[in-house]
């Protein structure tokens, strides 16, 4: 298993950057993950922690759909975390960790944790080689979202 995490600061109150997470908005998701082509609700809990959406990503002319479960979740003044997972085409085991942390009124520290889990042997030696670029890329485009 792979595991990258990520930090950087936001010059954007915690309230502003924790909106481009809403799972209820389509739009916010593909402002920040622009394949992501459909996404809707097959079952939500009062709690989040449980609820569960289906998902469409698109790559290339291809569509792959699965289903997205909401791990942990806090929605708390100074502190916001949504953690998901998903199965990708039968080959991966994928979590996303999002997390925020109030350093001031205008400031939040954003952090990123992905892990991906080859479940075949053969893709195993794809992720032998992944780096952390797509992780990078990502925190960035929420830091420049959030700072509009």
């Amino acid at each position: 298993m792979k595991k990258w995490t990520k930090s950087i600061q936001i010059n954007a109150p915690i309230e502003k950057v924790w909106e481009l997470f809403n799972q209820s908005s389509l739009d916010n998701m593909q402002k920040l993950m622009p394949k992501v082509v459909s996404h809707k609700p097959v079952k939500e809990t009062e709690q989040v922690v449980g609820s569960i959406y289906k998902q469409q990503y698109q790559e290339g002319k291809r569509i792959e759909e699965y289903d997205v479960e909401t791990l942990d979740y806090v929605d708390e003044s100074s502190n916001k975390k949504l953690k998901i997972g998903f199965t990708l085409a039968n080959l991966f085991n994928i979590t996303a960790t999002y997390e925020l942390i109030k350093i001031d009124d205008e400031k939040t520290l954003f952090t990123y944790t992905t892990t991906n889990q080859a479940l075949k042997w053969y893709v195993k030696i794809m992720l032998f080689f992944a780096n952390d670029k797509v992780v990078k890329k990502f925190i960035k485009r929420v830091k420049k979202l959030a700072e509009e």
